[in-house]
């Protein structure tokens, strides 16, 4: 209701925004450099950030801007399952038949990757989101799939995506030859509270109004609210918006702010 009110062609704050339009945070365009060397490399990757933050996005904003014709990307995520589940998954989004056996299926995707590697020239780019619900079995076998002439060479760049837990559980023991692998890591954290401002005018402009729409108390209201994790700001911002327009104010103040808490509590 408060896209009339404000004059805006679309909601500011839903998911459906394109990786070229992404709010360029100091955090998000670290991740890119880093994800870009890892990619180089092609070496074991992990990227972790609280829920909210922002992180798969900000890796997907990265993979596609890769050239299709050098790179093939594969996207999986996981919240339970077991290695075949994952092997399925990894051969389905390679477009491969799903064998029935686990070893079997663990040889075709090594094979599909040394023939993107030697014969179509292509970088093979693995992303594993949700990562931090895998189990150990199945982080061990994802090792594994790196491991090309007798772990002297690399043709697959595998990117493990999770929270932060999932740091903690690589600095256990029994993941030591994963660990050890690892080539880049990265935390990101949310929206400093000068981005804030930064990223809601960037939003509110990409539907369509330059105005100023949310107070700066109201800015710092919705950081204190939200730790600049892009998802609850979203969501909380989309309240307060509505909250104002439900009061026909021209804009959006602390008061509608803590209206809108509850909300999103």
């Amino acid at each position: 209701m408060y896209r009339k009110h404000f004059g805006l062609n679309r909601h500011p704050f839903g998911k459906e925004i394109e990786p070229d339009d992404l709010f360029p945070s100091s955090g998000s365009q670290e991740l890119g450099v880093r994800l870009a060397h890892l990619i180089d490399m092609r070496g074991i990757g992990l990227i972790t950030g609280d829920s909210g933050s922002g992180k798969t996005s900000a890796c997907r904003k990265v993979v596609s801007a890769l050239h299709t014709g050098l790179h093939r990307v594969v996207y999986v995520a996981y919240s339970t399952g077991n290695v075949m589940d994952v092997y399925k998954s990894i051969a389905w989004e390679m477009g491969l038949p799903t064998e029935r056996n686990r070893a079997a299926l663990y040889r075709q995707i090594r094979t599909e990757v040394t023939r993107l590697c030697t014969e179509a020239r292509c970088r093979p780019v693995l992303l594993v989101d949700e990562a931090h619900h895998l189990r150990p079995d199945v982080l061990e076998d994802l090792r594994l799939l790196t491991n090309y002439q007798m772990d002297a060479e690399n043709r697959l760049c595998l990117l493990l995506i999770g929270q932060p837990e999932l740091r903690r559980r690589l600095g256990m023991a029994v993941y030591e030859a994963l660990c050890q692998r690892i080539v880049v890591r990265y935390h990101l954290g949310g929206l400093t509270r000068d981005e804030l401002s930064s990223y809601l005018a960037h939003l509110l402009r990409l539907a369509g109004t330059e105005l100023p729409l949310f107070e700066p108390a109201a800015v710092e209201a919705i950081f204190q609210a939200t730790s600049g994790l892009p998802r609850k700001v979203n969501l909380l911002a989309h309240h307060a918006l509505m909250a104002a327009a439900l009061a026909r104010a021209k804009t959006v103040t602390t008061e509608h702010v803590h209206a809108a808490m509850p909300e999103v509590s």
